[in-house]
């Protein structure tokens, strides 16, 4: 008998490879067939009831909108059962505080859903930096990856008149200045990876044809994507080129609108960031880097005009252990922000860079037992000043909305409503030992001085 399975020696005897046709009859067949097995089993009764309870805590009126802000302005996109496909909206960060903000209405989706009989879902939007009068649109139809991508007036709350407008395809755009996009889609013959993603990146000027748009960067087919993005931090136009190889390998190049200049000299498995003049950078495997080896997931932090001139003097930021892992780094108001899970717990770092060296401060006020996430209020890094949102909740806690500022307390935004009444009811850490030796923490939910026992 032969083994229909895939080998080093011959990695294409694969008998289920036409899987792999996205489009394919067969593929499709194969999957209708599969939908119909799992409702089969599973869409009863039981089902329909558990889908129609979720649904409404989804749908409630009083779950916290969440914000992000845009110039003075703070933006949301809301949907509930009146709203299946959603309004997009903003209000003042003052009014939010309020148990009523007053919302200004930017797209009802639904109503442009009817008025055009599209079947449009929310897929974002890219406001011009600074004005943020200006967004490209990306609506879906039906939720699909492609999307159609349409200039909207904000101030207008209508589509903005020979706009710039480009057909459904995998792709994204970034505002170069007013005028000019960086567009980065699979739309067009030869604009498309073996992945469906962009493979090009071309300059869109206003009122031209975007299949006439010149290609100012532009990788292989057999690469999984490409784009691009300003870098407004500094004086003058940069902009940063983007070739991600694979799922966990991407080459990112500096330049400017005539195309990239510069590869920045980093390993392709590493995610790294830069902001006002700093980099920090950590790779998914280990790293041998100034006469220094670290292990994986280690944060490395350098000047980025010192790198760039060859300088790999790196400053230790974070290093993982045990118990201890790093789960996300960004950059807001010339901070750096660490999101790390220490032995579950989760702990939050602002690192503040300069030419002596790296200050670090800890937030405080946040639980320390149940969930809780930290990001950037602002949209973009650029125009952040250090303001930060926080989410956090656990058993006996509703989800709550924080606001951070440096060097102050945080300052409650939103509280969801609780769904019972934790009265006489604490929230306790523990650990199990395995039979291995393995310490394993756990929460436990009970009444004050009860330790009980892990089972």
């Amino acid at each position: 008998m032969i083994d229909p399975r895939p080998t080093t020696q011959a990695p294409d005897d694969d008998p289920y490879l036409w899987l792999e046709e996205i489009d394919g009859e067969r593929a499709l067949a194969w999957v209708e067939a599969q939908n119909a097995a799992t409702l089969a089993r599973f869409g009863g009764a039981r089902f329909a009831a558990d889908r129609d309870v979720l649904a409404a805590i989804y749908d409630r009126t009083d779950n916290i909108p969440l914000i992000a802000r845009r110039g003075s302005r703070v933006f949301n996109f809301w949907k509930d059962a009146e709203h299946p496909r959603g309004l997009w909206r903003a209000t003042s960060l003052d009014s939010y505080r309020g148990e009523q903000p007053r919302w200004d209405v930017l797209l009802d989706l639904d109503a442009l859903a009817t008025a055009e009989a599209e079947d449009w879902t929310w897929s974002g939007a890219v406001t011009i930096p600074g004005s943020h009068d200006r967004a490209i649109l990306m609506l879906s139809r039906g939720g699909a990856d492609a999307v159609v991508l349409r200039e909207f007036d904000l101030a207008t709350g209508g589509f903005v008149p020979e706009g710039f407008v480009l057909p459904e395809a995998k792709a994204g755009a970034a505002w170069l200045d007013r005028d000019n996009l960086l567009l980065s889609s699979a739309w067009g013959e030869g604009m498309a990876t073996s992945s469906g993603y962009a493979r090009t990146v071309r300059l869109w000027q206003r009122g031209t044809d975007p299949a006439t748009a010149p290609v100012i960067f532009e990788t292989d087919a057999s690469h999984m994507a490409v784009w691009a993005d300003v870098d407004r931090d500094g004086e003058g136009e940069r902009v940063w080129f983007a070739d991600r190889l694979g799922f966990f390998d991407t080459v990112v190049w500096i330049g400017d609108r005539t195309g990239p200049k510069t590869r920045i000299d980093l390993p392709t498995d590493a995610w790294f960031q830069w902001h006002r003049g700093w980099l920090v950078a950590r790779r998914r495997t280990a790293w041998t880097i100034g006469g220094r080896t670290h292990p994986p997931d280690t944060a490395l932090g350098i000047s980025f005009p010192a790198f760039l001139a060859g300088d790999r003097g790196f400053a230790k930021l974070f290093e993982p252990a045990e118990r201890r892992a790093l789960q996300r780094f960004f950059w807001s108001g010339g901070h750096l922000v660490l999101s790390i899970l220490d032995d579950l717990r989760p702990i939050f770092e602002v690192l503040t860079p300069s030419e002596t060296g790296w200050s670090r401060e800890r937030i405080t006020g946040l639980p320390e037992v149940g969930v809780a996430n930290v990001w950037p209020l602002d949209i973009r890094t650029e125009e952040s000043n250090g303001d930060l949102l926080a989410s956090a909740q656990d058993p006996l806690t509703p989800p709550s909305l924080f606001l951070l500022r440096p060097a102050a307390k945080p300052d409650l935004l939103k509280r969801a409503p609780p769904a019972f009444d934790p009265g006489g009811l604490v929230v306790t850490r523990h650990e199990a030992v395995s039979p291995d030796g393995t310490r394993i923490p756990y929460v436990q939910v009970g009444p004050p001085h009860k330790t009980g026992e892990a089972l």
